[in-house]
């Protein structure tokens, strides 16, 4: 497969249908699919950004990023995201595509003037994308306890320069993420 040949764009409402497939496909449950739904919906996830990746007309790919905020109010409030989910297609993985997804994705949001983002994935995956594992060893927090043995997942990657020095605090997500049941192992 020819990487050239993966077009993405950001998705409209009437790929909604498409999204869930994917996130079903990828996760080989409706978990992710319900809270990708969910999250879609959700006001308090707003700007939320969500691409699609195409090999020719066949979506095979998925990636949402939705707001973040300190829980405790900063004079200044860097602009934050969370990544998640990020979804591909079992016969589209490990060809790049989620790869594609992240950089277009993050290209997008320093664009937009996003400073700060988040994910909580897998340890060896993202810090390929530039994310830092545990994000705890600079002050930032995650909204719910999670395991000692699993802190390296909370990943953090500044958009823009100095952000990691000039801000610390427990992170909120939107009201459907910020929910304790997503940040159990």
């Amino acid at each position: 497969m020819n990487l050239n040949s993966i077009t993405i764009r950001e998705t409209e409402e009437c790929d909604f249908s498409d999204i869930i497939k994917i996130e079903t496909s990828a996760f080989k449950t409706d978990s992710e699919a319900k809270l990708t739904a969910a999250l879609l919906t959700d006001q308090s996830a707003e700007p939320i950004l969500s691409l699609l990746a195409f090999h020719e007309q066949e979506v095979v790919g998925h990636i949402l990023f939705t707001k973040g905020y300190f829980y405790e109010e900063k004079e200044e409030e860097p602009d934050i995201q969370i990544l998640a989910p990020l979804a591909v297609k079992p016969q589209w993985q490990r060809k790049r595509i989620g790869g594609q997804l992240i950089k277009k994705g993050l290209q997008i949001l320093k664009e937009r003037g996003t400073e700060i983002v988040f994910v909580l994935g897998h340890i060896d995956y993202y810090p390929k994308y530039g994310f830092i594992n545990d994000a705890t060893k600079f002050g930032f927090y995650t909204p719910y306890p999670i395991p000692e043995k699993v802190k390296d997942a909370w990943m953090v990657q500044e958009l823009l320069p100095g952000m990691l020095d000039r801000y610390s605090g427990k992170i909120r997500c939107c009201d459907e993420m910020n929910r304790e049941e997503h940040w159990r192992e």
